[in-house]
């Protein structure tokens, strides 16, 4: 089906259609988190430990299963893993309790690995000079898959009840995981010969070596903690009093990332004319501005369409350009250098989840509002201290 060697556009393609399949799985809870939150009985502030306890296990998962990636198969790997996940969804679904719900989620994020290894399998297959614009292309996927994940669970959970969202989900996982075996193609030589612990221990070693890539990781993980508290809280604040709105609401405005899958292969070529730390402070600072209007615009919901545009139009750029820093290192150490890039993304993503809904439960959408400005000076200061050491 795949032309060995080089991807094809066509495999570029339905890679990225798997990446928002597989993506989008820790993505339905955003808008239904109330109604989950109801159904079980918690508080908004414990109902939070879902999405953490999920952006967490990820983490570790990255960490002890991502490097495996410079051992065996992609191939195998990736069908490995969304089994794992397919599983754990279905856990989700039929959980009678809180306990299992949030037990299906955590496993959920542990095996939420082949996202992370689809571009590392990708940047060993395309032209350097195409790099920045397959990554993109992926990076659209997973945008896509968050879009679709957050406004059909909103519309879905309203017209049909929350559980119908995780029965979807779990049927589209069956479909991508029996579909993968022809999607990506082997070939690939396997270094079973190197001990497992060593690996992954390896990960900090050349971490250390390459300072650039532990930078990256941490504006990212400034980045997905906001974008994960914003979203959060504000399907809290939009369906609480006096905003009032229904879970589709939500999903409808979750609809606005849809300009992100338009912007990023495109601010990804530009990344690749103009160097990728000059691009993520610019995107930077155009999301600082976007972020300081959400507070006086937050009273309507009109309002919240300018701020949001402006977010989803640069947030994933920054992802982008991040991984391009150091995505042209040796292919042999990629996994790798992307373990440790999105290990401490979802640290910073399970933080965020956190702080998200538990500064919302203490101080409302002004305490969120000021968080997100906060958390935002600092991922553009470390941003411009990037073009500084870059030169």
């Amino acid at each position: 089906m795949i032309e060995h060697g080089r991807l094809s556009r066509t495999q570029e393609y339905l890679l990225a259609v798997a990446a928002a399949v597989v993506t989008a799985n820790a993505y339905y809870i955003h808008p239904i988190i109330g109604d989950v939150a109801e159904h079980f009985g918690v508080s908004d502030t414990r109902i939070g430990l879902v999405p953490a306890l999920n952006q967490l296990a990820l983490a570790v998962g990255i960490l002890l299963l991502l490097p495996l990636g410079d051992r065996y198969s992609n191939k195998r790997l990736t069908i490995i893993f969304a089994t794992g996940q397919t599983a754990s969804l279905a856990l989700m679904t039929v959980a009678p309790g809180f306990a299992g719900f949030t037990a299906g989620s955590t496993l959920l994020g542990f095996f939420t690995i082949a996202p992370y290894l689809l571009p590392a399998y990708a940047s060993k297959r395309v032209a350097p000079e195409r790099l920045g614009q397959v990554t993109a292309l992926l990076t659209a996927g997973v945008i896509l898959g968050i879009l679709v994940a957050r406004v059909g669970a909103g519309w879905i959970a309203e017209h049909y009840g929350w559980r119908t969202v995780y029965w979807i989900a779990t049927s589209l996982m069956i479909a991508v995981t029996l579909a993968l075996p022809r999607l990506m193609e082997g070939g690939e030589r396997e270094s079973a010969r190197v001990p497992y612990w060593p690996l992954v221990f390896s990960v900090f070693g050349i971490a250390r070596k390459h300072p650039e890539v532990l930078l990256s990781g941490a504006i990212q993980a400034l980045n997905f903690a906001q974008f994960i508290a914003l979203w959060l809280a504000l399907a809290l604040y939009l369906t609480a009093p006096p905003m009032n709105y229904g879970t589709d609401v939500v999903g409808y405005l979750a609809a606005l990332a849809a300009v992100s899958i338009l912007s990023t292969p495109r601010l990804g070529r530009w990344a690749d004319k103009v160097g990728p730390r000059r691009a993520r402070f610019i995107l930077a600072l155009v999301q600082l501005a976007g972020i300081s209007l959400f507070y006086p615009l937050g009273g309507s919901l009109w309002g919240l369409v300018v701020p949001l545009v402006l977010v989803n139009l640069v947030g994933p750029g920054v992802d982008v350009t991040g991984r391009m820093t150091f995505l042209l290192l040796a292919p042999d150490l990629r996994t790798r250098l992307t373990t440790a890039y999105v290990v401490i993304m979802f640290i910073g993503g399970g933080i965020g989840s956190f702080l998200g809904t538990a500064v919302y439960d203490m101080a409302g959408w002004a305490g969120v509002c000021a968080l997100l400005v906060m958390s935002t000076t600092v991922l553009s200061s470390l941003c411009w201290l990037g073009t500084r050491l870059g030169k």
